[in-house]
């Protein structure tokens, strides 16, 4: 490939505005280098036994507890999360190594099918090398989340993270190979995003994932589609939140105070519209208030601030539009609904009631501080409304009547339904969703079979 430089990469602390630090992106000769690495690590890898890679999975969950503190704190230092925030993050990565490490040879084993021959089972075999392109929200579990199930299964990946979480990045190669990794089965590709078209193409990558923007997901799709190349995409979500007339409304409006500003509301799977049954909206809206009043947004390596920056001071400057627009077109901020000031990219807690479907809290996904209240006359409006977006991720059903709940779960048009809590990723559950939120899952038994190919074997 031709030497072709990109400019550098530079990361902000989001809660002052400091440059954190300077990264040199790859040129084109770097990446067809680490893309020939990646290749032939797979040759080695793609035969180790299930064991061993089991056993270097452990290391890396034993390496990244020991070392809890250092990540957390990279975390928020590149994206603001709170210092206990992303302790829990660190925390749910290890996990999710373990649990796959503990379960990587049932999960994978071969199944065996009657048929005529004499013996007709499917194995699972692992693709290549396996792009993926990941989100800053949550820098570290993301991408684990892909990472360790594709890698027990025998493939090797490449990660292109979020600029703005380079040094997470990096962090995450370093523990990898600490954990005991060979050279190349993990690897962080210092790209620009106008350099992933090209990576895609490369015949020495077998399947992308991406989890981010609904834009950045139709265009990876649309590349990996032209070279016939599988994609597993999450993408957006503007989860339903909602309250019918006979649920815990003390417990709901406790619940959904961290439902939607755990992360600053940063997260795909937040709680962004609460849908309240009329004869008990009031209710629910006060003690929702009240709950909000509560966060204490600040410095987010003190271990009392509840709600810390937004990621970068553009979507500060997004919130900002969609808040305003919807206040201007009838919805009433009961709390916050303005900046704070200073230097970092803080924005109020946020209630806003009497929404609307046409709102922009309505219509678009909100990534940031900002809960959209609205009314239902009752539980079929409910679900309506709950349906009535182009997205499709998670969903909560809050009611006493546990039969009704799982006949309103089979209504909603989306990927996961919890019931009576707040929509969570688990590494033993399937996670994912429908129309505009994308498709194929992660975690699971779904999530470590969407990279291998599931393999007939009939024997005459």
């Amino acid at each position: 490939m031709m030497h072709q430089t990109a400019p550098p990469i530079t990361t902000v602390n989001p809660a002052s505005g400091e440059p954190v630090g300077t990264f040199d992106a790859m040129s084109r000769e770097e990446i067809d280098t680490v893309l020939a690495c990646a290749h032939e690590a797979f040759q080695r890898w793609s035969i180790t036994s299930l064991d061993r890679r089991e056993r270097i999975v452990r290391a890396l969950a034993a390496h990244l507890r020991a070392n809890k503190a250092r990540f957390a704190a990279r975390i928020t230092l590149e994206m603001g999360k709170t210092i206990v925030e992303a302790e829990a993050e660190i925390d749910k990565s290890a996990w999710a190594c373990e649990y796959y490490a503990d379960n990587a040879g049932k999960l994978l084993a071969p199944e065996p099918v009657e048929t005529n021959a004499s013996r007709s089972y499917v194995a699972y075999r692992p693709l290549g090398c396996i792009l993926a392109v990941m989100p800053w929200n949550f820098p570290f579990f993301q991408v684990l989340r892909f990472a360790v199930p594709a890698i027990l299964g025998g493939n090797v990946t490449l990660l292109k993270h979020a600029s703005n979480v380079t040094g997470c990045a990096l962090e995450l190669q370093h523990a990898f190979e600490d954990a005991g990794f060979p050279v190349g089965v993990f690897t962080t590709l210092l790209a620009r995003a106008s350099q992933i078209g090209d990576v895609i193409a490369d015949a020495r990558i077998a399947a992308v994932t991406l989890t981010g923007s609904e834009a950045a997901g139709s265009a990876v799709a649309a590349t990996a589609g032209r070279y016939l190349k599988k994609t597993v995409l999450e993408l957006g979500g503007s989860d339903a939140y909602v309250v019918l007339r006979d649920a815990d409304i003390a417990a709901a409006a406790r619940t959904a105070v961290r439902a939607r500003f755990q992360n600053c509301g940063q997260s795909c799977i937040a709680a962004k519209r609460f849908i309240v049954e009329e004869a008990v909206y009031d209710q629910f809206l006060h003690e929702f208030v009240e709950n909000v009043r509560a966060l204490k947004a600040g410095d987010p390596m003190d271990r009392g601030t509840t709600l810390g920056p937004l990621a970068r001071h553009d979507l500060v400057d997004e919130i900002e539009r969609q808040v305003a627009a919807s206040v201007a077109m009838g919805a009433r901020p009961l709390i916050g609904a303005q900046r704070i000031a200073g230097p970092g990219a803080f924005y109020q807690p946020t209630v806003l009631a009497d929404v609307g479907v046409q709102m922009p809290v309505f219509r678009e996904e909100t990534f940031g501080p900002a809960a959209a209240v609205m009314r239902a006359p009752d539980c079929d409006e409910a679900i309506a409304l709950a349906n009535a977006s182009p997205f499709g991720l998670g969903n909560n059903v809050w009611t006493s009547d546990l039969d009704r709940a799982e006949r309103i779960a089979a209504r909603l048009q989306s990927g996961l339904v919890f019931v009576n809590g707040m929509t969570a990723s688990d590494p033993r559950l399937p996670f994912g969703g429908v129309k505009k939120s994308g498709y194929g899952r992660e975690l699971g038994h779904f999530g470590i079979r969407e990279f291998m190919n599931a393999q007939t074997v009939s024997i005459a």
